[in-house]
């Protein structure tokens, strides 16, 4: 109740203004990022389709093989394994697993539309991603040989890349939700951040994507997470306001403070 109180729409009545003043700097912002997103994302697209990166992108995967053995990666022995791992975490099979066990523990926590939330988004943006791949319809990269995987889709954007960084992103900013505090909040979403990179270098080592794939799967993946988080808030704060006007002790409160307001206007 004590939050409530202090709440700052209860300070201010509940004015539109008040309420366009709260939410001026967290809208510019997610406008921001989120437009910075798909501007990043419509750039190297466009720069693809004029072949405008293949220079860039074909420099990368011959540096990443060692000189006069395209069939080999640079680095130890050990590390082709290491990749093929990493990289099947941004499978199918591992991200819809992740996804069901996040959604339970979201369900038993009592969080129940935050649940069907996650597993609604992380199904939609599966769905973009494929979708953008048929689209663009780029070719995989022939350059050098595919180690260790096998595919069979469109080279643009990359499917790991972005349906990580949908998913990992996506669930790690549904966690910080429940998160008590920063500290807590700054772990999940760094691990998150730092597989969701992880996952996607893999595909540029293993020679299955070009550099500007990944780059592209990143800049979208970052978008619809970003989009989600900022819905998910959005309904918070709209719920809290909800929950503040229908409040028996405050309502007559607000509505008495209103009417002062308008005698004085």
């Amino acid at each position: 109740m004590r939050r409530l109180l202090h709440h700052p729409f209860v300070k201010r009545h509940l004015s539109l203004a008040a309420i366009l003043r709260a939410l001026r700097q967290p809208l510019f912002l997610t406008a921001l990022a989120i437009s910075l997103g798909l501007w990043g994302f419509a750039e190297l697209a466009d720069a693809i389709d004029e072949q405008g990166t293949q220079q860039f992108d074909e420099a990368v995967l011959k540096a990443l093989r060692e000189p006069e053995r395209p069939n080999e990666l640079i680095g130890p022995a050990w590390f082709e394994q290491s990749l093929r791992d990493i990289t099947a975490l941004g499978g199918e099979t591992v991200l819809m697993l992740l996804t069901a066990i996040v959604c339970l523990y979201l369900t038993l926590c009592g969080r129940h539309d935050l649940s069907l939330f996650t597993c609604l988004a992380v199904v939609g943006g599966t769905i973009v991603t494929f979708a953008l791949k048929d689209v663009f319809d780029r070719p995989r990269p022939q350059l050098v040989p595919h180690i260790l995987v096998t595919v069979s889709s469109g080279s643009f954007p990359s499917g790991h890349a972005t349906a990580s960084a949908i998913v990992y992103l996506t669930l790690g900013a549904m966690l910080t939700e429940s998160a008590p505090n920063w500290r807590l909040k700054a772990y999940v979403m760094g691990i998150a951040v730092a597989l969701t990179l992880l996952i996607g270098s893999t595909r540029v080592f293993l020679g299955v994507h070009y550099p500007t794939d990944v780059l592209a799967g990143w800049a979208l993946g970052f978008v619809w997470a970003y989009g989600c988080r900022s819905v998910v808030r959005l309904a918070h704060f709209l719920l809290s306001l909800r929950r503040v006007k229908n409040d028996p002790v405050l309502a007559p409160k607000i509505a008495a403070a209103k009417a002062s307001e308008g005698e004085r206007a």
